[in-house]
């Protein structure tokens, strides 16, 4: 036997707030049953249609108000309709669906707060505050987004569909004109909560199921071998610009990601078989990190070697941000036309410096402290000179054998 189900959207003239403004309240009834709840909307009385249920006037702002109520009448009836595929339907069931509130407490946001708690207890052991921090911000854009498309502050799990996932994209879009990589990075956090509850059986479907996370390949910039010589070889007047070139440099002849190298102390540097190494840990993943201090390298942490730096530090080095700020400064006055940045130094020492001079694969990945063969791979480059070197080798091998 089939249910009825009305929703009626009326106004509390008589509790009017600081703006004058009257809360909107949502009445539910099913089957003579009924229950009342604030839509958390409020509006000038005298603006209020009541036969209508529905804000008078023609203007955009009338017209989005009045498309906000008509999204949480189609919320409530499909929250109606999934429960009574499941169970006998009453208003308190849709109001506390609606309204996120469930008796296991499965909502996204409750299960994404744990999910960030449980991540937080590893920062340091495992897992760098870098990545906490985007699944954090991934927590906060969730909840921005669903306050402002569906008014809400929490779903439940079981209400989460392809079209809740198809609609956060293009709020990442529109909203924060987010780029195809960094909307995919924030759907595969959202992903990754989405499977805890999927693996707890609390969902019976996974709404990414149909849903494609598109990426696109991105050339990964590094310098080559004559312009890592020219920024060396520079000669800087401010002592800001020649600790920046100089903290740089270092990288490029380590492939030390910039946390890792202002973690570095003296006791970082060790002597294996009577040559000195640089022995770390990847704050990243906690990965071992072992490279041989070449001479360059060497030189620089001797040139600082009577510096009184904090926390025993071995160069140094400022903050990310300001650091890539000097390095834009120090790329204009080497002529050098591309977008330097710390972190290019990693890719320089990938690219550069080890694979295109002959490092195999294997050992570039273990000094690069990469945890898949696979993320070395990337920097696999055909580079032009590598390819001219190779040819010189066939062409002599052609003429001995006239």
């Amino acid at each position: 036997m089939s249910s009825t189900f009305k929703i009626l959207f009326y106004i509390r003239r008589n509790y009017l707030n600081r703006d004058k403004k009257a809360p909107i309240m949502i009445r539910v009834t099913i089957d003579g049953r009924m229950v009342q709840f604030n839509s958390k909307l409020d509006i000038e009385p005298q603006c209020w249609n009541s036969k209508k249920q529905r804000a008078d006037g023609s203007g955009k702002q009338v017209k989005m108000f009045n498309t906000l109520l008509e999204n949480i009448k189609y919320t409530l009836q499909h929250h109606f309709h999934e429960i009574a595929c499941e169970e006998a339907p009453t208003p308190e069931k849709v109001r506390d669906s609606f309204l996120g509130v469930t008796d296991k407490g499965n909502t996204l946001m409750q299960l994404f707060g744990r999910h960030l708690d449980n991540l937080k207890n590893i920062v340091g052991k495992g897992m760098a505050q870098a990545t906490y921090d985007k699944y954090d911000i991934t927590y906060r854009r969730l909840k921005e987004f669903m306050k402002s498309r569906y008014n809400l502050s929490d779903i439940p799990l079981r209400d989460i569909k392809n079209i809740f996932v198809v609609d956060f994209e293009n709020y990442l879009i529109q909203t924060h004109d987010y780029g195809k990589n960094t909307r995919a990075k924030f759907l595969q956090r959202f992903h990754s909560v989405i499977l805890i509850a999927r693996r707890n059986n609390w969902i019976k479907t996974d709404p990414f199921e149909h849903f494609v996370i598109g990426s696109q390949k991105v050339d990964r910039g590094y310098l080559t071998q004559a312009e890592v010589d020219a920024i060396w070889n520079k000669e800087l007047k401010v002592a800001r610009l020649e600790k920046a070139r100089d903290a740089f440099i270092f990288a490029c002849y380590t492939g030390l990601a910039y946390v890792d190298v202002c973690h570095l102390k003296k006791a970082n540097i060790v002597t294996i078989n009577g040559e000195k190494w640089i022995r770390t840990r990847r704050q990243k993943t906690d990965t071992l990190v072992e490279v041989p201090l070449l001479k360059i390298p060497e030189s620089i942490i001797e040139k600082y070697k009577g510096y009184v730096l904090p926390d025993d530090a071995l160069i140094p080095i400022s903050s990310n941000q300001k650091v890539n700020a000097y390095l834009k400064e120090i790329a204009d006055l080497c002529g050098i036309q591309k977008n330097l940045s710390y972190h290019l130094a990693r890719h320089t020492f990938a690219t550069t410096i080890t694979l295109s001079k002959g490092v195999s694969m294997e050992s570039v990945s273990k000094m690069l402290g990469h945890t898949k063969i696979t993320t070395t791979q990337i920097y696999a480059r055909i580079l032009n000179s590598k390819v001219k070197e190779e040819m010189k080798l066939v062409e002599t091998a052609l003429e001995n054998a006239v």
